[in-house]
């Protein structure tokens, strides 16, 4: 009876110390468009859809290194289209990192240029921008 206690506290702290203190990681990568067009980012075997004015945000990622790419459709417009910034790249994911990627686009002459930037909570390196 005298062994009961202290063998279930130790089982209580053995699962407490294995499982960690929170079960939740608390990570998230946010893209935003801002573009005329529709933008689709593969990131994390996912093709994610954002729309013009929406966004999409991925939350509770492992720590880690993920690459991500982005595709984009024309506006009604837009006689062609190309890409400028952070339209792709590695996102080095730690503790508590929040990250977010805007699409913003400009339209002269039936020229479309989406333009992509990236701001981190985190300290990724050298910064890409347009």
């Amino acid at each position: 009876m005298k062994f009961k206690l202290p063998l279930v506290i130790c089982i209580i702290l053995s699962f407490i110390f294995i499982n960690g203190c929170s079960g939740k990681v608390n990570n998230s990568v946010t893209f935003q468009n801002l573009a005329l067009g529709t933008v689709y980012v593969n990131f994390r075997g996912a093709a994610i859809t954002v729309n013009p004015e929406g966004s999409a945000i991925v939350q509770e990622i492992p720590k880690g290194t993920y690459n991500y790419d982005t595709n984009f459709s024309l506006p009604v417009d837009a006689i062609g289209g190309s890409a400028q910034g952070a339209i792709k790249g590695n996102l080095t994911i730690t503790a508590g990192t929040r990250i977010t990627i805007l699409y913003t686009s400009t339209l002269i002459n039936g020229a479309y240029i989406l333009y992509a930037t990236i701001s981190s909570s985190d300290d990724q390196g050298t910064p890409t921008s347009p």
